[in-house]
């Protein structure tokens, strides 16, 4: 079917050669010489998009604008005019206008304006299936061969790039062949990940060739030097976050900050009380432990508090590393949507505090509650959804409103998360006593006994910078998109948690996190 479209101009007669060579391109023009037989022809049919001229006689063509507005707020409109005035084209932009000449234009002109708001779609759309279909290959031999951090981490980026584009612009057969390579690539990720986990431990988790950064080492890689060379730093921490998710609110951001984009990795397991508890202690776990023994506590019903003192560790490290926030900090969470945002309440007295930490859960909170909420599971039924709902929830956040004040000081915001989530889809049977963990990604316990091809069995956890809490105790640890389960009652839980968002896991998704340094623009 033809495109439809309207133009507007007093002196439409002399353009019928335009309106002759966008008709040859298979566009049906509707041609009228002034704004009042615009809004009128316009609220008789539709249009697929209108070319207006911006200097006509009586109804000029902002004013027109205006008026198209209220009939049709998102026909595109094409604004042409004779003049190049800045504070015309600001006005023209305030209102809404998509594109914007300036004369004299010529047909070819006129037709990529047209195919700019009617096609981009489809030609985006068909050109992503192409590069996707002839980077395939490509894609498959990087990761059959990928052998260092960096390599998983350029493969991991690619693939997010490449799912958020055809789910975007293309057809939408294409994201089983997409899922398809990402389950190749955990497949490959998880062999690696437990080949070389036990040394990148042992060797402290720096920013090296060898060793990806861990979470315990990035707090004085990555965020010590930005309070060294900043007036004032804010480490943002939004838990549970992905990549994909933060590529979403990415473009909410980039309108106020410069986007410096970098890539850690979760230590083992990528939970709450051992990814976050590393970040901002700048110690593993065991570590932790040893140290500071009444703020570990080992057992697996209180598992929650070990997150219950990150303040005090935040300052401990702070103070470990002589660091000019030393005694100049403050550390804030939100726990949950009902909570009075206290970073939201107290930033504009914040100005003379050299470190601001602040911790957002409600990401991870609506990840555990979907699987127990009919309606959030309709709501966000795959991960393109709920990836959406992230947005969403992130643009009407009291946090969007803070980074946006944030933009106008002299400061340095660290936006990144402890650890990721995966999509879990293939149950696996656990054995254990009844002390061990609940957590179905990750389990705690006493002889646990599992598949070891499909779960990592860490047997010695104090070579995985883990406290063991007896002499039998290990960690079992699910790999790809599998989850751990009880033989009691197996198909009642497989069933539950089937198609949850879970983390604790080996997967691209938990253990690649964003991290990305904002400076204002």
């Amino acid at each position: 079917m033809a495109y439809r479209i309207l133009w507007v101009d007093d002196n439409i007669e002399e353009l019928r050669s335009h309106l002759v060579y966008l008709g040859e391109k298979g566009y049906e023009v509707e041609g009228v010489t002034n704004g009042r037989d615009a809004l009128a022809v316009l609220s008789e049919k539709p249009f697929d998009a209108i070319l207006l001229d911006e200097m006509m006689p009586g109804m000029g063509g902002l004013e027109t604008l205006e008026g198209i507005r209220r009939i049709n707020a998102n026909v595109p409109v094409i604004m042409i005019t004779k003049s190049e005035a800045e504070d015309l084209m600001t006005r023209a932009i305030g209102k809404r206008i998509d594109d914007y000449l300036v004369k004299p234009v010529s047909p070819l002109q006129i037709l990529s304006a047209l195919k700019r708001q009617l096609e981009a779609r489809k030609l985006t759309g068909e050109t992503v299936m192409r590069d996707y279909m002839s980077n395939f290959m490509s894609v498959s031999d990087r990761i059959g061969t990928a052998d260092a951090p960096a390599d998983w981490e350029s493969i991991y980026t690619d693939l997010v790039t490449w799912g958020m584009d055809i789910y975007r612009y293309s057809d939408h057969g294409l994201l089983e062949t997409h899922s398809e390579q990402i389950a190749a690539a955990n497949l490959a990720f998880a062999k690696f990940v437990r080949r070389h986990y036990r040394e990148w431990v042992a060797t402290g988790g720096g920013d090296g060739q060898e060793a990806p950064l861990l979470s315990s080492a990035v707090f004085e890689t990555w965020i010590e030097p930005e309070i060294q060379r900043s007036r004032q730093v804010f480490v943002i921490l939004i838990d549970c976050m992905r990549l994909d998710q933060v590529r979403m609110i990415e473009p909410l951001l980039e309108p106020f900050f410069h986007l410096d984009r970098r890539n850690y990795w979760s230590i083992l397991p990528t939970a709450t009380p051992y990814a976050r508890n590393a970040v901002f202690a700048g110690l593993m776990p065991r570590e932790i432990a040893a140290r500071y023994p009444d703020w570990w506590i080992g057992r697996a019903d209180h598992e929650g508090s070990r997150n219950a003192h990150e303040s005090e560790l935040l300052g401990e490290l702070l103070e470990r590393i002589d660091s000019p926030a030393r005694g100049s900090h403050q550390y804030y969470k939100v726990s949950d949507a009902r909570d009075t945002d206290p970073l939201h309440r107290n930033v504009g007295s914040l100005d003379e505090t050299r470190l601001v930490a602040a911790v957002y859960n409600f990401l991870d909170i609506m990840a555990h509650g979907r699987s127990q909420s009919r309606i959030l599971k309709e709501l966000a039924p795959d991960e393109a959804a709920f990836r959406t709902l992230m947005r969403s929830w992130f643009e009407h956040s009291n946090l969007y409103e803070v980074l946006r004040n944030l933009a106008k000081r002299d400061c340095t915001v660290i936006l990144t998360t402890d650890h990721g989530s995966m999509l879990c889809q293939r149950a696996q049977k656990v054995r254990g006593n009844r002390d061990t963990s609940t957590n179905v990604r990750y389990k705690f316990g006493d002889n646990l006994g599992v598949d070891e091809d499909k779960i990592f069995l860490m047997k010695n956890p104090a070579e995985f910078g883990l406290p063991p809490q007896s002499s039998i105790e290990n960690y079992a640890v699910a790999t790809e998109n599998h989850y751990l389960v009880y033989p009691t009652n197996f198909h009642e839980y497989e069933r539950l948690y089937r198609d949850s968002f879970q983390h604790g896991g080996i997967s691209l998704e938990e253990i690649i996190c964003p991290f990305i340094v904002m400076r204002p623009r």
